[in-house]
């Protein structure tokens, strides 16, 4: 899945270019929205960090109780990792974004360097992932920002309990991207009732402002395919195809940042065919997504009810099923009827107001420990939406001129900002 992934970036980055960016200060180089999102950072605008640090693999039985489906019979808890320090030290909690698991690259980098400024580092995965739904997620209908927030809360009381005998803590410091900036959020809105943790600083990093905003704005971008949405397994071929007839010429033996960053300058793939194919990469993030929390529930959605699948069972047609679901047959057929069972009389627009930082502006305004960086040019922000923050935060929000959605998150300079945020 790893050298898929790696495949499907590769095919992203191939598009025309309109120039670098202006020389205005800031050193990160990639001026495109899209670009920045998928290429990232070049390694050698990276900070130098080390290649081992302190760690322990933790696995959280956050449900004794819980019976999983033979499918999962390899999920044996909710897996974090843990860095420590052998002196006293602030303890960051850091939660990735969609489908993020606790090992992901951009927090393996985030970790580093916190643990490289002196402190105790705990990541948790995303509570769309799969790991998350299967293990720690209490409903396991993920999208729910309350609702979510008390599971990731639940595990970080479950990895503080593991730990707290094996290290010396002098605070606690919370941080999250994309869409675990916004989890953040409401985790610590949580902590300031339950008082287990009593964070001093929250991080938010490339917050969206709303969620089904947001998502809307991925599956916009699916509507670019020719042909639209139904189309999407033959242009997929197809970019894999043109992608692998320019990777067969280079001089290249792997797949990784460097190489990425050295085709930026070619002229492969358009705008719409890039645009297409972010959409796609969120379509199958997404069917993950659904089939985890359809067998975890048991609705019937994908897999028939009371189907019982064993690992030695074909997923493929489930998995074809489930990527031609949109975000909104998400919401309309599952996502809604889950909560209004819940919640008799609740209406839909009332669900979706509630997945969005408007719903709790007001403790986000008043409180000073929060702190939020993103970028000018995040195509998953409108203009107003950016406007928002920058009247929500004030002071407190740091904006830069470029780096799209998380692009410039492990640039050498917005590292040192975080580190610094958090010493502060």
């Amino acid at each position: 899945m790893k050298y898929l992934r790696l495949m499907i970036i590769a095919c992203l980055v191939l598009l025309p270019v309109h120039g670098m960016a202006a020389d205005d200060g800031y050193g990160y180089p990639i001026p495109g929205s899209y670009e920045a999102t998928i290429m990232g950072t070049p390694a050698a605008l990276m900070p130098k960090l080390p290649a081992h640090i302190r760690t322990r693999h933790l696995v959280l039985n956050v449900f004794p109780e819980r019976e999983k489906p033979p499918i999962f019979f390899y999920d044996e808890g909710l897996q974090c990792t843990f860095a420590y320090q052998k002196h006293k030290a602030p303890l960051v909690f850091l939660i990735g974004g969609a489908g993020a698991s606790d090992q992901a690259d951009k927090l393996m980098t985030m970790m580093k360097t916190f643990y490289q400024a002196g402190f105790h580092v705990i990541t948790l995965p995303s509570p769309t992932h799969a790991n998350f739904i299967i293990s720690a997620s209490q409903s396991r209908v993920p999208g729910d920002l309350t609702e979510d927030a008390a599971d990731l809360y639940r595990a970080m009381e479950t990895a503080w309990n593991q730990v707290k005998d094996d290290i010396e803590v002098s605070e606690f410091l919370l941080g999250g991207y994309s869409l675990g900036a916004v989890q953040s959020a409401f985790i610590a809105k949580l902590d300031e009732e339950r008082k287990v943790f009593n964070f001093r600083k929250v991080l938010m990093i490339n917050p969206p402002v709303d969620l089904y905003s947001s998502a809307t704005s991925i599956e916009e971008l699916l509507k670019q395919i020719p042909g639209g949405a139904k189309k999407q397994g033959i242009f997929f071929n197809r970019m894999l195809s043109k992608f692998g007839q320019f990777y067969r010429y280079g001089n290249f033996v792997a797949i990784n940042e460097d190489f990425l960053y050295s085709i930026y300058t070619e002229k492969l793939f358009t705008k719409p065919e890039t645009a297409g194919l972010i959409g796609l990469t969120y379509r199958i993030g997404l069917a993950g997504m659904i089939f985890t929390s359809d067998v975890m529930t048991n609705s019937g959605y994908v897999v028939p009810k009371n189907r019982v699948l064993s690992h030695t069972d074909s997923l493929f047609d489930y998995f074809l099923v489930s990527t031609h679901l949109s975000f909104y047959d998400y919401i309309n057929e599952y996502f809604y009827p889950h909560f209004l069972k819940l919640r008799p009389g609740l209406t839909k627009k009332e669900l979706i107001d509630s997945e969005s930082i408007r719903s709790i502006e007001g403790y986000l305004k008043s409180s000073a420990k929060f702190g939020v960086m993103t970028n000018e040019n995040d195509f998953l922000l409108t203009k107003a939406e950016l406007d928002y923050l920058r009247q929500l935060f004030g002071e407190r929000v740091k904006i830069y001129p470029r780096g799209g959605h998380l692009g410039n998150l492990e640039y050498k300079d917005n590292l040192a900002y975080m580190v610094e945020f958090f010493k502060k």
